[in-house]
């Protein structure tokens, strides 16, 4: 808060405008940003033609409102944005706990000292940031942490009487009076402190424990909540959904465009080093997130966050890095294998079914891995003629590429492969690229080939001619668990 001054000098610049309430601020500076074709949300990605305009719709008629998603959706990031709706800046009475209106305070300290200082009350302003109050729902959180309590210790340093005003200890939302006030996973709230919030999002007003007196703050209330809470069977309480103005269901990327668009935004790449990542390297990081979400072996309501692709791409290109300063090289790209390498930033990003979990986490990213990398092979490379390099492995020949090799190393032996090198141009690749990105390239069409079972490969042996594999004992056990498993739910 910086900027302070008097109330009569707060007048004389602002002309003695009426104060304007939270909602109407944010309608009026949205009209403006939407006729001068302004992006509304900076940073929030793919929801342009689904979830903003209901968003826009919900500000315009000055609801409240929930977003309902799964994780990794980018909520919280859209709630946050909100705050570009806002002024510049504000005038509050200086020192208020909740932010009074020096031209119509609420509280009595602010009542007091503009009925005695008049023109003279000092003043701070407030940021748009200031006016932002974020809470996580939490089943600990109290009444008094969202709408507040007696204080006795206030009380006695202040030698009022409990029943005085002045005692009071103001909540989360009071804080958030004249600004937006969110609260992260609704249903995780108890019920007794959702019962809380219905004066709020009906009348507009709360009434701390112990005070006969009714605080009618201006607040723009918004939620976030997974749809699997949010229902008769879950932990919402029916009657305050009926007091939320909009419900707005988010959504992962509709496609992989809006996915790579999004993971490059926001995975750390900047590492002062030189470095290029090939866009079908990112396809194939955003893809196993779509691989994932579409899995049967993984459950579909707990989600797969957007965080999953940004993870995975962040440990790629780290152990992309880690290679090139063991070989000295100056460029570092990315490959295929990175990827592989990138396990431990997968397997914590989804929750599997039963029978995920008897094939287990590291088995279950290898293949979505390999289900992406053959979608993205298909989208580059499904009109090449692989024929010569098929038949290469078919014919007895092998290639054991090692994942800390350096590109030069590799290029030679990739070389041996006839007609591998061929089609690189489909992937933005040509002869006179440096080898980093040569090997990036070749070695996604081997593992393209793999994915598409055209060719085999294998820890021990590398890249090999497609056999037949032979099942362990405990393969076939697990596989019929798994046989028995279908039939029972059959």
């Amino acid at each position: 808060m910086t900027d302070v001054g008097t109330l009569g000098g707060w007048k004389r610049q602002s002309g003695d405008a009426a104060p304007v309430p939270v909602k109407m601020e944010m309608r009026r500076n949205l009209l403006r940003k939407l006729q001068a074709g302004e992006t509304l949300f900076p940073g929030v990605l793919g929801y342009d033609a689904s979830v903003v305009p209901q968003v826009v719709n919900a500000i315009l008629s000055r609801h409240n409102m929930i977003l309902l998603g799964l994780r990794g959706q980018a909520k919280s990031r859209l709630l946050r944005s909100l705050t570009t709706l806002l002024d510049p800046r504000i005038a509050m009475v200086a020192g208020c706990e909740i932010h009074d209106d020096p031209l119509r305070p609420i509280c009595q300290r602010c009542r007091t000292l503009v009925r005695e200082r008049g023109d003279d009350t000092p003043i701070a302003f407030l940021t748009p940031d200031d006016r932002y109050v974020e809470k996580l729902a939490t089943p600990d959180v109290t009444i008094a942490d969202i709408i507040g309590d007696i204080d006795p210790i206030r009380a006695a340093r202040g030698g009022h009487d409990l029943g005085s005003e002045l005692t009071m200890h103001y909540g989360l939302l009071p804080r958030s009076h004249r600004g937006i006030f969110a609260l992260n996973e609704l249903p995780d709230l108890a019920g007794r402190i959702q019962v809380g919030l219905f004066n709020i999002l009906q009348e507009g007003d709360v009434q701390i424990k112990g005070y006969p007196v009714r605080l009618p703050l201006d607040v723009c209330v918004v939620f976030t909540a997974n749809p699997e809470d949010y229902t008769a069977r879950g932990k919402i309480i029916t009657p305050l959904k009926d007091r939320i103005g909009s419900e707005i269901r988010t959504h992962y990327p509709a496609t992989i465009e809006q996915g790579v668009a999004i993971t490059q935004q926001e995975a750390w790449t900047d590492r002062g080093i030189e470095l290029r990542v090939p866009r079908f390297i990112r396809e194939v990081a955003e893809g196993v997130a779509f691989a994932a979400r579409r899995d049967k072996k993984i459950d579909k309501r707990s989600g797969v966050s957007q965080r999953l692709p940004i993870s995975a791409l962040e440990n790629a290109i780290s152990n992309a890095e880690r290679r090139a300063l063991m070989r000295k090289e100056a460029l570092v790209v990315p490959r295929v294998s990175d990827l592989y390498a990138a396990l431990p930033s997968l397997t914590g990003k989804f929750e599997l079914e039963y029978e995920g979990e008897l094939m287990g986490a590291d088995n279950v990213a290898r293949e979505l891995i390999r289900a992406s990398v053959g979608d993205a092979f298909s989208v580059y490379l499904g009109s090449a003629d692989m024929k010569p390099v098929v038949s290469f492995f078919e014919g007895g020949g092998s290639l054991k590429v090692r994942d800390d090799a350096s590109g030069a190393e590799v290029v030679k032996q990739l070389k041996a492969v006839p007609g591998l090198f061929d089609h690189l141009h489909f992937l933005g690749a040509n002869a006179n690229d440096p080898a980093p990105l040569l090997v990036s390239a070749a070695e996604f069409v081997l593992e393209g080939l793999y994915a598409q079972k055209k060719i085999g490969r294998s820890d021990d042996r590398g890249f090999t001619a497609p056999e037949r594999r032979v099942e362990s004992d405990a393969d076939i056990e697990r596989l019929e668990r798994l046989r028995k498993l279908k039939k029972q739910v059959n």
